[in-house]
């Protein structure tokens, strides 16, 4: 991509200047053209207008104006322009004096002061030109920068938080399976085999940027079915997911720490308690919400490390700023989630 901007930059210049070398023959088309007026009048000062671009272009403004050397660089260019022209009035004066129609002039002759003062602030446009051309290159550079560095940035917080995630999701699972043993080998034999496949989605799927809504939700049925199994009767699951899906993409592991708050705070072992969770799609938006029981746990409970939601809500942040809507709310002991996410 450098290369291939480089060579348009090239091109450009170069069209650039072989539109303004060519003026003369334009606006006189259909005249008679001297071309010794022509090289006097137009050529030579053109010349040396780009001469000053590129000195500047190519070396003063990287070497001296940008390292804030700017009185060394004023004083080059000021140095530069002398020598031009001093340089186009010799040759005007010992070439072309006759088509000038002028003799020659004293240089301490205040016509001559005025020609230099005239001439010096002629130059500035190509100088100018070159500054402006190459602050601007140098912003865009820094901006792109920039802008790749925040990239940079955001994309390691999200592994992190990747990362961070799939630990806990084994931790709380270990926890479950763990609770089971003693109660239901059997089951706890089953739990691991269904554990160790949701396992594999964690570790070979889920690393890409997003994965197919169908894919993510065959994730938590499996992981929904697994928590059913050290729930008592007392307990209520119900779920239901779109039976039709569409090619929505969606970031993989955003809804698993909700499905796992709500196992985690919505049974109890001697209460009657449930667990709604909802899944519904509209265009490009997901709409997702789960209702359950609400039994807070004590604060020395560090089963499942606290992590999950907020590990949710910076990742929501990141992947879809001022895309989604998550709010969260307590209603008469029920514990209500809604998350909406715009996808496109």
């Amino acid at each position: 991509m450098i290369h291939k901007n480089n060579k348009i930059n090239t091109l450009t210049h170069i069209l650039i200047w072989l539109v303004l070398f060519s003026m003369p023959y334009v606006l006189s088309y259909g005249q008679s053209q001297e071309i010794n007026r022509i090289i006097a009048h137009f050529w030579i000062p053109l010349a040396s207008y780009a001469i000053i671009f590129y000195l500047n272009y190519f070396l003063f403004i990287d070497r001296y104006l940008f390292t804030k050397k700017t009185l060394l660089f004023l004083v080059l260019n000021l140095i530069a322009i002398s020598l031009f022209i001093t340089l186009i009035e010799q040759i005007e004066v010992s070439f072309f004096s006759e088509l000038m129609r002028k003799p020659s002039e004293d240089k301490g002759s205040p016509r001559f002061k005025m020609f230099f003062y005239v001439q010096m602030l002629s130059y500035m446009a190509p100088l100018l030109f070159a500054i402006a051309i190459k602050t601007t290159h140098r912003y865009i550079k820094t901006e792109a920068e920039n802008q790749e560095a925040i990239q940079h940035k955001l994309q390691s917080e999200l592994k992190h938080l990747h990362y961070q995630l799939q630990p806990h999701f084994f931790f709380n699972s270990l926890n479950n399976i763990y609770s089971l043993v003693d109660v239901s080998p059997e089951q706890a034999k089953s739990s691991i085999h269904s554990l160790s496949k949701l396992m594999r989605y964690l570790l070979y799927e889920t690393n890409l940027e997003k994965v197919p809504l169908s894919k993510e939700i065959e994730f938590l049925k499996k992981y929904i079915d697994l928590m059913k199994l050290r729930v008592s009767e007392k307990t209520n699951v119900e779920y239901s997911f779109p039976e039709q899906l569409s090619t929505i993409q969606v970031a993989p592991l955003l809804f698993i720490s909700l499905i796992e708050n709500a196992f985690k705070h919505g049974v109890s072992g001697s209460k009657e308690s449930h667990i709604k969770i909802v899944m519904a799609t509209e265009d490009n938006k997901i709409l997702f919400t789960i209702e359950n029981s609400n039994f807070p746990k004590k604060t020395d409970d560090k089963s499942g490390s606290g992590i999950g939601l907020v590990n949710l809500e910076k990742r929501l942040q990141l992947l879809y700023p001022n895309k989604y809507s998550f709010d969260t709310s307590v209603e008469e002991g029920v514990f209500l989630v809604a998350l909406e996410i715009e996808t496109a």
